[in-house]
């Protein structure tokens, strides 16, 4: 498991229209990489949209951030059009990142257990180190904090 003070693993993220980066590639950079389950779910959305309210407040403390779901990139180009967000969404197909950060977790729904992404947010600092962790990220006022945090660094 992950912790605060780690050398963030370094992913590949591939973006929608082809692109792609990585975590090294953000080096020098503050990066935030918050994993949701679904494009177009109720909960997903409002983070999405809360990360994209405040996009313009994270460029100004030199943070990027970076959505991560197992949906694909023309999935995801549709949810950035349908709620005009102003952030860029990777494409976990193989699970790979998810794995990676252990956010591909054991989830039980009316008593069925079944695989899937746990709601987390890692704060990576400019060199590559994860300085802030949240897991079981409840979504009302999280991109807040998330921005305090990248703001501190």
């Amino acid at each position: 498991m992950l912790k605060e003070g780690d050398k963030a693993p370094d992913v590949k993220l591939d973006l929608p229209g082809g692109s792609s980066t990585s975590v090294s590639g953000e080096t020098g950079k503050t990066l935030i990489l918050y994993f949701y389950p679904k494009d177009d779910t109720p909960g997903c959305t409002t983070e999405a949209q809360a990360f994209s309210a405040l996009a313009d407040d994270f460029a100004a403390a030199g943070a990027t951030v970076i959505g991560v779901s197992k949906d694909s990139a023309a999935r995801h180009v549709k949810f950035i059009g349908k709620h005009g967000l102003k952030l860029r969404l990777a494409s976990d197909n193989d699970g790979s990142i998810c794995e990676a950060y252990g956010t591909w977790i054991e989830k039980t729904l009316y008593g069925r257990a079944y695989m899937g992404i746990d709601r987390a947010t890692f704060l990576i600092d400019k060199d590559g180190q994860i300085a802030r962790i949240w897991r079981k990220v409840k979504v009302k006022g999280h991109a807040e904090e998330v921005l305090a945090a990248a703001q501190a660094l």
